[in-house]
This record gives structure tokens, C-alpha cells and sequence, in this order.
């Protein structure tokens, strides 16, 4: 028997580490949904969850003004507290004002204006792609071209205090330096395919993030460039210097699998940077980089580096110490927004989330999520509020301290793998006095919720569960709605969902017939050789009172076979070894039949088994051809008249105690040789080998008169040199089942 102890600590923990989200008992399963994980998988609408997993209200989202376009690229404040907004893909840079009203400033004929700057004099700059040009925009409103270099794309642009304007551009990865004179040259050169961000270090030195590859370059004013960081990801996408000098750069892409360009339109090359804008730069949608696949612009793959995923964003200290802060797999970083107490924002896409970055080690929490796929852009305005520039569709939002007054949250979706009868929803958490949590249901039979899907159901407003009202199906989801004041909200630390699936009959996909004889030792044995398989009797629910699957799951092999230790043999046992599946993985029991070759009634062999494993003792039966029928039930899991059972037959085997008989027919001298002639029968399996020795002397084999061991009657001829006289002559003769019978050929009654 497995040693208590070990059995009681490897069973616990593998009960414990299946309870984050999914448990089961008694064939009922909850879906529990109460970690910061577990949130975060859902969508959270003006509400916020934070390092504990706990879902509150969050700050108030509100639209301050809606564009019309579908990108929005670059933000930059005016003194007056007007933003300008560059903009795709009509290539148009507009003003908002504080009141959310709207002017074009810059239109421009390229469908892109990716960049924009302000000098010290009021002059708006901006940087359109592609067939990439810098603009001049005077505070009069009157714009004229600047620079045109022979790069296709100008993706960010920064102006020192004397008014020298930097220029960012790809395809080649170069930084231009616009001097008083108004010519464009060379300032450096990344050797990347981009140059995708400028930001000003407390030193006055230009950083520069690129792609391919990620990079983080920091440049001096004489132009010479030292490495900062290699990401191990395709894009650094932008770069932000904290009022502590502290650098943080956001790096989007796969290590592993680059991104491949759409096809381009016929008038320009394929193109297109990770995520920003399509080819062309007709920018119908940014690029969604968990499509991506292939080849980087511009460059062969690169292997992956210490960053894999949708993105990161790594911290560079003044003294050049960098680190990795923050890394997620499933949203991609776009821009970041140092706050005053030390945390960090991080604006994302593809489904609009802000997270906030805070302590040493960092922990990350949802703040707030825009009705939009991309957030691209973060500043505060005059009042210390926070701006959101958003792309697809082009907004902008402002999100306030206070909280919301009301905020949704959808779940991530259930999949029961089985048309499953719903019990209860139940939530835990705090509702404080003028403060509301309600759920709501939905069920259907696709992945994705669509028009067949169920309506929401009437909501649900009792925390400690009410039956769950939505159709039976495969899928499920549930809805949050929370409502609080300015001052108090709601806490919701988990909800839990029960669900009972259809029960599916349980599989057997193999039984073995080991060869007679073969045993295996118990892998956990008290001291004494034990038989694993042999002579167990019935456990009721399991050792110690855990279920057998959860004994076989201990013992790290679920129902899909035994544990078994070294193998071993014994005459006269049979060990029968199977194989069995359940769709809801349901605790097994097993029964063994069996029934002799021309008889048609099964004969109850044994019942009650949890294990899948039997050795017979073929002693207790007579000789003959047998076969063997396993019958799963799952009914240990699951109420009287619901369970289900299958069952499956063995191939057919023999089982032969008997020794083979060995029958002397004579011994003679020829020619100065013995002979002897003998016959070797057994009546239910063939002749294995035969041997021979002579005065206990080694034995050696000897072959029937027809060349082979075949049949259950073989005759030989045994030729011996010289004279036997005296001597002891023994025969040993094996079946196939191992049976043994000895005789000797020179014994009296032995005619000559």
C-alpha cells in the first residue's frame, strides 16, 4: 500500500492546484473567477481591479471629443490648453479645444501626420508618411514644407530650445537634424530599419528607440550613439523621460514571430512598422500584432530574446541600469505616463486597457478601459487630469480621479466542453449602503457570443446565488453591473458559477494481456514484495477517503494507466492492464468478467475495482482459451440511474497449468551411438523447447524431427556418441506457458 503520508501530501497538492478557477465535487464543477488573472481576462468598463484582484468602481471616463477619423497618432499640449492631434488617414493635424471642439489646423497631402512638435516660438512642425515630409507651421496658421529627405516615413519629431527640429524616419533608420538654415542632415545613423521614437534625456542628449531591431540608442550632441538597451522584441514604440530622469521605452512585437507586411498598393513597396498603420499607410486599422508571423520589415527573423510576447516595457536608470517592469502576452504597450507617487500608466491595445505599475516588485492593476481597440497617446491637462488619445476610433477621452458612478464587466467565456445544466451564480465582496452589484447570464453553442446566443437573463442580485436561468449549453458568460456614489463602491472579490456537464459515457481504448506470468511490484511498497494488481479488494471512495481518480492523480497518472514498479514473475498469475477515459473526468469503477472459449455466459471475476489493474490466479480455473471483459462505470461521480458504463473485451489468451508429457518410446545402439526416440504432448498449448543433459552436465537443446516447436505434439530423435551405459540421461520439455516436465530416457522400464 502507497505510504500514508506521501499519498496524503502528494494528493493534497494535487487537489490544490486546480482551485484558481475551475473545481469540481460530487460531479457538480464551479468556474470561479477571483484573482487578478482571473479579472483580467474579462472586460472591465469603468470599473478598475487592482493588485488583490478586487473589482471596484474606477475614475470616470468621459468622451471629450470624437474626431471622426479612425487614428489618432500623436498628442501635444498648447499653452492654452488646446491639444494638437496628428492624425490618419486623411494626413490632417487638428486642435481641440478644451471644450472639445475641434479645428483643422495642417492638412496635409500625405494620408499620414504621424509626428508633431512645437518650437519654442509657437511653430508647429509635423511629420507626415509616407513619402515622408516635415511641415512648418507658423502661429499665423501659415505652413510651408521644410524638409523633405529621401526616407518614405517620418514617425517622431523633437525640437531643442535653440528651435533645431530632429527628425525620426524609417526606411532607413536614420535621425536628421534640421539646423536654423533650414537644411536636413545626416545627425545619426541607428543601422535599424526605423526610427520609431525621440525623447530628450535631464542630460540633453537625444534617445532614440528603433525597429528592427527593438532598440534604445542614447545620442550626444556631437552625434555619437551608445546602445541603451536591445529589447529581444522587434519595436521600441515610444519613449518617455520621468521628472526623476528615469527613461521608460514600451516594446511591442513577438521575439519569435515577426511581423509580416499586408500586400502593398501597386505604386509603393511593401512596408509596414509594428503596430502602426498598414501598408501604404492608408491606415485602415493598426496592425494587430497577434497576427504576426513570418519576417520583420526590412530583416530576416530574429531569435527570440529575453522578452517574448505583445510586449514590455523596460525602466532605464540616469546611470544606465535598465529593467524589464512590466511584460504581457496578450496587450501590446503604445505609450506610458509617469504619475508624481512613482507608479507608472501604461496605455495598451487592442482593447483600450490602462494598467498602473506600482512597488518594488512591480504589481500591476486595470485602471480604466476605453471604448476603443487602441490607446496611442497619454498627457494630463492644466487640471492634473489624464488625456487618452485613441485609435479605432480616433478619441479623446479624459479620465477624472473620481470614480464612476456605475461600471459593467463582462467575464472571459466558459467553455464546458459539453452542453452543461447550469446551478448557481454568487458573488463575495463588500456592498455598502447606496451601492448595487447585479449579474447577469448569457449561454450559446458558439466560441464567440453572436446573435444565437441567449439573451441576457433577468439580473441576478443576491450574493449568495441564485439559479442560473439561461438555456442549457455549452458556453456561458456573466455580466457585472455595480453602482456607487462619488464616495462609496462597491467590492467584488470573486464569482463562482456552477454548472453540472452532460454526463458522456466513459471509453476504454486498450486493454493489455501481459504475458502469463508477468507482475509487477506495488511503486510504493510497505517493505514486502507486493503484487500491484493482485488479490485488492474493493476500496470504498478511494485510500483514506480520497476518490480514486484522486489517488491515481497522486500517484501522477491519472485513470490513463497504473503506477506500476519493477517487473517481475510468478507461475500461475495473470496481470490484465487497461486503459480508460472520461469526458468529464468522472471517478471510475472497474468489474472483470470472463468466460472460456465456447461458452456464451460471463462469469464475474471481479467487482469494485479503482484502480486500472487486475492479476488472476489462473490456478482456480481449468485449462483452456479464455478472454476477459472490463466495464467502466462512472457511477462513483454521479447519482443512482445517471451513470454510465462501458465495457470492452481482451483479446483471447491461454491458460495452461499443466506440464507437457514426455513419453519415451525407446532407446537403442547403431553404430556405436545411442538413440533415443521420445514424444512430447501437452493438451493445451504448444511445445516451447526441449533439452537434454547428460549426467548433470549443462543442458542443451534439441529440435522436433520436423525442424520446429509448434504444435502440442512434437516427436524427436536424440543422437548421443558412444556407449550410455551407466550414464544419466534427462529430458526437459517447456510449453508455451512456461509449464516444465522432466523424464529420464534411461530408466528400466525403458525398452532397448
Amino acid at each position: 500500500m502507497m505510504n500514508r503520508s506521501l499519498l496524503r501530501s502528494l494528493a493534497a497538492a494535487t487537489l490544490g492546484c486546480g482551485l484558481s478557477t475551475l473545481v469540481s465535487a460530487g460531479g457538480a464543477r464551479f468556474w470561479e473567477v477571483a484573482t487578478l488573472g482571473d479579472f483580467l481576462k474579462g472586460d472591465a468598463t469603468h470599473l478598475a481591479i487592482d493588485q488583490h484582484g478586487r473589482l471596484t468602481l474606477g475614475p470616470a471616463l468621459t468622451e471629450l471629443a470624437d474626431t471622426s477619423l479612425p487614428h489618432l497618432w500623436t498628442v501635444v499640449p498648447e499653452r492654452n490648453g488646446s491639444l494638437l492631434v496628428g492624425s490618419g488617414n486623411l494626413g490632417q493635424v487638428l486642435r481641440i479645444a478644451p471644450d472639445g471642439t475641434r479645428s483643422v489646423v495642417f492638412d496635409a497631402a500625405e494620408l499620414e501626420a504621424h509626428a508633431l512638435a512645437l518650437g519654442p516660438d509657437g511653430t508647429i512642425y509635423v511629420g507626415t508618411s509616407p513619402d515622408g515630409r516635415v511641415y512648418r507651421v507658423s502661429p499665423s496658421g501659415e505652413s510651408r514644407e521644410l524638409f523633405d529627405p529621401e526616407d518614405k516615413y517620418i514617425w517622431d519629431l523633437t525640437v531643442d530650445a535653440e528651435g533645431t527640429v530632429f527628425v525620426a524616419t524609417g526606411d532607413k533608420g536614420r535621425i536628421y537634424r534640421i539646423g536654423a538654415d533650414g537644411e536636413g542632415r545626416v545627425f545619426y545613423d541607428t543601422k535599424a530599419t526605423h526610427v520609431r521614437a525621440l525623447a530628450r534625456a535631464a542630460s540633453g542628449d537625444l534617445l532614440a528607440g528603433t525597429e528592427s531591431p527593438g532598440r534604445v540608442f542614447g545620442i550626444d550632441g556631437e552625434g555619437r550613439g551608445f546602445l541603451l538597451l536591445d529589447a529581444g522584441l522587434p519595436e521600441v514604440s515610444s519613449l518617455r523621460v520621468a521628472d526623476d530622469g528615469v527613461l521608460y521605452a514600451t516594446a511591442v512585437g513577438s521575439a519569435s514571430a515577426q511581423e509580416t507586411p499586408p500586400a502593398p498598393a501597386p505604386s509603393e513597396p511593401a512596408r509596414v512598422p509594428i503596430p502602426s498603420v498598414s501598408t501604404e499607410i492608408t491606415g485602415m486599422s493598426i496592425v494587430d500584432v497577434t497576427a504576426a508571423s513570418g519576417r520583420p520589415p526590412g530583416g530576416a527573423p530574429r531569435k527570440a530574446g529575453r522578452s517574448s510576447g505583445r510586449g514590455a516595457v523596460f525602466r532605464i536608470r540616469p546611470d544606465g541600469v535598465w529593467d524589464q517592469i512590466w511584460t504581457s502576452g496578450d496587450d501590446a504597450p503604445y505609450a506610458v505616463m509617469p504619475e508624481p507617487q512613482g507608479s507608472l500608466l501604461v496605455a495598451t491595445g487592442a482593447k483600450g486597457k490602462i494598467y498602473r505599475i506600482t512597488g518594488q516588485p512591480a504589481l500591476t492593476t486595470l485602471v480604466a478601459r476605453v471604448p476603443a481597440q487602441q490607446v496611442t497617446a497619454m498627457l494630463r491637462d492644466g487640471e492634473g487630469r489624464l488625456l487618452l488619445a485613441s485609435a479605432n476610433p480616433g478619441k479623446i477621452f479624459r479620465l477624472t480621479a473620481a470614480p464612476a458612478e456605475q461600471g459593467t464587466y463582462e467575464s472571459d467565456i466558459l467553455d464546458t466542453e459539453s452542453v452543461s445544466t447550469w446551478g448557481t451564480v454568487s458573488w463575495r465582496g463588500q456592498a455598502p449602503r447606496d451601492t448595487r452589484v447585479r449579474l447577469f447570464t448569457r449561454s450559446g453553442n458558439t466560441a464567440a457570443p453572436d446573435e444565437t446566443w441567449s439573451r441576457w437573463s433577468d439580473p441576478y442580485s443576491r450574493a449568495d446565488g441564485q439559479q442560473i436561468t439561461s438555456p442549457k449549453a455549452r458556453y456561458l458568460q456573466w455580466k457585472l453591473e455595480a453602482a456607487g456614489t462619488r464616495t462609496q463602491s462597491p467590492v467584488i472579490t470573486s464569482v463562482t458559477v456552477a454548472y453540472l456537464q452532460r454526463n458522456q459515457r466513459p471509453a476504454i481504448t486498450d486493454i493489455t494481456v501481459h504475458p502469463p506470468g508477468v507482475v509487477f511490484q506495488k511503486p510504493f511498497s510497505t517493505g514486502e514484495t507486493e503484487i500491484a494488481g493482485y488479490d485488492a479488494d474493493p476500496v470504498n471512495g478511494g485510500a483514506m477517503g480520497f476518490t480514486a481518480s484522486q489517488v491515481s492523480a497522486a500517484a501522477g497518472v491519472m485513470m490513463q494507466g497504473p503506477a506500476l514498479g519493477r517487473r517481475g514473475y510468478q507461475k500461475g498469475l495473470q496481470t490484465f492492464i487497461w486503459k480508460a477515459e472520461d469526458g468529464n473526468e468522472d471517478d471510475l469503477s472497474f468489474e472483470l468478467f470472463y468466460r472460456r472459449e465456447g461458452e456464451t455466459a460471463w462469469k464475474a471475476l471481479k467487482r469494485g475495482l479503482i484502480e486500472p489493474i487486475f492479476v488472476w490466479d489462473t490456478t482456480s480455473v481449468p485449462n483452456g482459451t479464455y478472454v476477459v471483459k472490463v466495464v467502466a462505470s462512472d457511477g462513483p461521480a454521479n447519482p443512482p440511474g445517471e451513470a454510465l458504463a462501458a465495457e470492452q473485451e481482451s483479446a483471447a489468451f491461454d491458460i495452461d497449468n499443466a506440464p507437457p508429457r514426455i513419453t519415451v518410446d525407446g532407446l537403442s545402439e547403431k553404430d556405436g551411438s545411442t538413440v533415443v526416440t521420445f514424444t512430447v504432448t501437452d493438451e493445451d498449448s504448444p511445445v516451447q523447447r526441449v533439452e537434454y543433459s547428460i549426467d548433470a552436465d549443462r543442458w542443451r537443446p534439441i529440435y522436433p524431427r520436423d525442424g520446429i516447436a509448434d504444435s502440442r505434439r512434437e516427436e524427436f530423435e536424440l543422437r548421443l556418441n558412444g556407449a550410455t551405459e551407466g550414464k544419466a540421461i534427462v529430458l526437459r520439455a517447456v510449453d508455451a506457458l512456461n509449464n516444465v516436465a522432466t523424464a529420464r530416457a534411461d530408466s528400466p522400464d525403458v525398452k532397448r
